[in-house]
């Protein structure tokens, strides 16, 4: 989502609240949570094989993670349509933001190392 924007409305948080009640109930909502801004974020950079740490000032930033949710589908269809249902959420509710809604598997590894 775009930096700065300030607080979500109430609405949004109550039909979230709602939405995530009902996920959590079918047993497809696991976690999440929503993040602060990155004025007060704590990078490390790896660096050809060299750590450095860099709390800021950071390039300007025009979207960022806002938050986060570990879901569990039993199919791609079915959580391709909730995600849908997630970002009509926001449209509906904080109309005026641009969010991204995006959808990504989580990876368990390779199965072998070097894989």
């Amino acid at each position: 989502m775009e930096e700065g924007v300030g607080t979500p409305p109430q609405s949004l948080f109550d039909a979230m609240d709602v939405y995530i009640g009902e996920q959590a109930a079918k047993g497809a909502f696991l976690d999440g949570g929503g993040l602060y801004g990155t004025e007060d974020a704590v990078n490390f950079v790896v660096r050809q094989g060299e750590v450095s740490r860099v709390d800021g000032p950071y390039a300007e930033a025009k979207e960022v993670v806002g938050g986060w949710a570990i879901m569990q589908y039993d199919t791609l269809e079915e959580a391709v349509a909730d995600q849908r249902v997630f970002a009509e959420l926001h449209a509906k509710h904080w109309p005026e933001v641009t969010v991204i809604s995006t959808l990504r598997q989580i990876s368990t590894g390779p199965d072998e190392p070097g894989d």
